[in-house]
């Protein structure tokens, strides 16, 4: 079951939470994949959706980027959800820590996946901690980016249909750091 630990509502009315558990367990309208340009989703976070989603979301994937190509960081693909409880499956692609200029690319990430859940009239998404796996981005400055990133959509966008945005946190060290970088910024 997964945990609420943070839960922060904006001066517009969006709230921000911060959950421990499983993403693939959300029922939200849709969850964010932490994907890499070419919808290849055989490990990390984008393998175990796309295994317990099942093969409609890899089928999707290809079928997306013979369409568009390579997705860039400020505008995230869409499939459906498979199998899983939420409706689709967003995939941002973050940067590989050392490609330069990630905390700009996290945070295009981040927003182009607002400005496309705006687009397919989502209320709820929920989101890994992108780039912070196998790509390598720290968790500590990946927080802050994130964090900052969702805030200055809200605050720029203050009339967004985006009611609700759930950060999932799988492990413990994740959430440990996560949540001491929410304090910080307090």
């Amino acid at each position: 079951m997964n945990e609420i630990l943070i839960d922060y509502q904006y001066p517009s009315g969006q709230v921000f939470q911060i959950v421990q558990g499983d993403l693939t367990e959300e029922k939200v309208d849709a969850i964010v994949n932490a994907a890499n340009a070419h919808l290849q989703h055989g490990g990390g976070v984008a393998g175990i959706i796309s295994r317990r989603g099942g093969p409609a979301i890899q089928r999707e994937s290809n079928e997306w980027v013979a369409v568009h190509g390579p997705v860039p960081h400020a505008s995230p693909a869409w499939t459906s959800a498979g199998e899983l409880p939420a409706r689709y499956v967003i995939h941002a692609v973050g940067p590989m820590w050392g490609e330069g200029d990630e905390d700009a690319k996290l945070a295009a990430a981040v927003d182009g996946t607002l400005w496309l859940a705006e687009e397919l009239d989502l209320v709820s998404i929920s989101l890994p901690a992108i780039s912070t796996g196998i790509f390598g981005f720290p968790k500590e400055r990946a927080a802050g980016v994130i964090f900052l990133a969702i805030e200055d959509h809200f605050v720029a966008n203050p009339s967004s249909g985006v009611r609700q945005v759930r950060l999932v946190l799988y492990d413990r060290p994740a959430v440990e750091t996560f949540l001491e970088a929410w304090k910080e910024r307090l």
